[in-house]
């Protein structure tokens, strides 16, 4: 299965405030000269940024990469891009016609770059986790528990018995029973957020299985998920409006769609039955006869 071919520079971007300082020193030469980079053997670029071959191994390693081969194709499809494919920050007072084609833009980025982060081999992962569900449990707080009810709406469109909390209290006595057939679906952004953490510690701990849904790298969500899912956002965190969570909350939305459709088309007749069965009581609720009775008469 195959996994992109670009999203080198993002992934540096996403984890170059996290790594050890000799591989930060090597991310930090790839962002600045990555036309000279791509070129490099690791021992090369071990020379240039005054570290080590064996540290750009480790760099591979902590980018989730098989090797430096890998991040060079990807950082060569990054610069192939079209110039205009980049974030644009916004500034006070900017005019709304700017700000309209730069939101746009901005999000349309996002999602781009969160697809480019995919990992399909881990993907197939969590839709075979989530289609053998007994239950799912989505938590996450602020804008984030935003984006766990909107898959637990969506979820529930496949008979699937599935819960959202935003509330730690509520989410752990949810979870005190669970199962290791249950699944508990984590969803923060930085990764850090203290409440979702511990979530995800005490479905660890009870034999649940585990699935993260934050921006790119190792985080304190992520220690405790079986199977990580990333998101790109990193030019919002310095940006002066980060605190609305925009790019990152579109992005985190994609990738809840991903995984719903796939979802979808591997149980496709069973879809289709729940769906035509919750379309026939929705125009009972609206006073209309069912589809099924529409069908007999």
């Amino acid at each position: 299965m195959k996994n992109s071919l670009t999203g080198g520079l993002v992934m540096l971007n996403e984890m170059k405030d996290k790594l050890p300082p000799s591989e930060k020193k090597i991310a930090g030469f790839i962002l600045d000269q990555p036309h000279e980079a791509i070129h490099c053997t690791a021992t090369q670029l071990g020379e240039l940024s005054s570290t080590s071959s064996a540290a750009v191994i480790r760099l591979c390693k902590s980018l989730g990469l098989k090797g430096l081969q890998e991040l060079k194709l990807r950082i060569s499809g990054d610069l192939q891009k079209k110039p205009e494919a980049r974030y644009r920050d916004i500034q006070p007072g900017e005019a709304s016609d700017s700000i309209v084609e730069k939101m746009t833009n901005n999000s349309l980025q996002a999602i781009k770059e969160t697809t480019e982060l995919v990992d399909y081999r881990t993907l197939s992962k969590a839709v075979e986790v989530l289609k053998q569900a007994e239950k799912i449990h989505f938590f996450g707080v602020g804008a984030s528990g935003i984006i766990a009810q909107d898959a637990q709406q969506k979820f529930l469109r496949m008979n699937k018995a599935t819960s959202a909390f935003t509330d730690l209290h509520n989410a752990a006595m949810n979870i005190a029973n669970v199962k290791e057939n249950d699944v508990v679906f984590g969803i923060s952004f930085s990764g850090e957020t203290f409440e979702t953490a511990k979530i995800m510690e005490i479905a660890k701990r009870k034999g649940a299985k585990t699935i993260s849904l934050t921006r790119y790298g190792q985080s304190s969500v992520t220690a405790y998920a079986d199977i990580p899912l990333y998101i790109s956002a990193s030019r919002e965190i310095p940006a002066p409006f980060r605190s609305g969570a925009t790019s990152s909350r579109l992005a985190q939305l994609h990738m809840i769609d991903i995984l719903f459709v796939n979802l979808v088309t591997e149980q496709w007749d069973d879809a289709s039955d729940y769906f035509h069965e919750i379309t026939d009581v929705m125009d009972v609720l609206k006073g209309k006869n069912s589809r099924a009775k529409s069908a007999k008469s």
